[in-house]
């Protein structure tokens, strides 16, 4: 008996090492697979504010929560079995389904552009006459979940891509961990922004002459701060959608595209010091910014004109 609970204990011992390196390996890939998908997580939180801009205060929080959750179903209950599946029976096919979500964000941030260039809009926004709101509400909703969902398979596949060598439990692991991160920091950091005025508001009403010019400072440049953050999720998308286009036409074996654009890059960090990597970087996120409106503009002249879809679009 005591040398079968001894070889016991060490049997024990052996898995939990194995467990202890599982986990390690777990978070080392999970913060390398994490860094890749930043373009994209800042698409997301730049994007997501519009859908609850111009609502009631009141609903500002219950409708990122139903987006939240949607989110979270999106990632973990479709995408991650979706992914781990595709990388045991089709992994050749993650490139594909990186070019289709970069062509949609391409159509979107592109479809963004035509609207304020004067374009005819898709769908209801907020600045119409809004007859049903808990109808425009649940399509507002619906509308965000289904970008996010196209994001959310952007992230799950750069993140799989980068862990495609890890076993299973590693790669499960990973894509859980990125999936709930990403989740809860994007949220998090949405529900945050669009109570920075309440929060003003609040401040406003202290004793405190500090906190008073404070809170009057965020109630006056939050409109701003949204405005920006438009700007900057159309831009974002653009960006990503683009620069995955040129990365996958490259990894397909057309490299003309990329290597252009990093022939490009490479010539302003030769002529710019100091300054070449920042200016480098911006170079290459500008070239694909425009790779990504010129394929967002002819799939959305294809998607309107050709097609005749254009009708399902909830954005504000």
């Amino acid at each position: 008996m005591p040398g079968g609970l001894v070889a016991l204990l060490d049997d024990v011992s052996i898995i939990a090492r194995a467990a202890a390196a599982s986990v390690d390996d777990i978070g080392v890939a999970a913060s390398r697979a994490g860094t890749k998908t930043a373009g994209v997580v800042i698409d997301d939180a730049a994007v997501t504010p519009s859908y609850v801009t111009g609502l009631s205060p009141a609903r500002e929080l219950p409708i990122i929560w139903n987006i939240t959750k949607g989110s979270l179903k999106n990632k973990l209950i479709i995408l991650l079995p979706g992914a781990l599946l595709l990388s045991w029976l089709l992994p050749s096919a993650i490139i594909f389904i990186l070019m289709l979500g970069g062509g949609y964000l391409s159509y979107e941030g592109a479809e963004k552009v035509m609207e304020k260039l004067g374009s005819e809009k898709h769908g209801l926004t907020v600045d119409d006459e809004i007859a049903d709101p808990v109808a425009f509400e649940k399509q507002r909703v619906a509308g965000a979940i289904r970008t996010d969902l196209i994001l959310s398979a952007e992230i799950m596949a750069i993140t799989l891509n980068e862990v495609a060598s890890e076993d299973f439990i590693v790669r499960a692991g990973v894509l859980a961990i990125v999936g709930i991160a990403v989740t809860l920091f994007v949220y998090g950091a949405v529900a945050l922004i669009v109570k920075l005025d309440d929060i003003g508001l609040h401040l406003r009403e202290k004793s405190s002459e500090l906190a008073q010019t404070f809170g009057q400072f965020l109630v006056t440049s939050v409109p701003y701060l949204l405005t920006t953050l438009s700007f900057v999720g159309t831009i974002a998308m653009l960006w990503v959608g683009g620069g995955i286009i040129l990365h996958s036409l490259h990894e397909l074996g057309l490299h003309g595209p990329s290597d252009w654009a990093h022939g490009v890059q490479h010539m302003v960090e030769g002529v710019t010091g100091g300054l070449s990597g920042i200016l480098g970087w911006t170079t290459y996120a500008g070239l694909s910014a425009l790779a990504g409106l010129g394929l967002g503009f002819v799939l959305a002249i294809v998607i309107h004109n050709v097609f005749k879809i254009g009708k399902t679009h909830g954005h504000g």
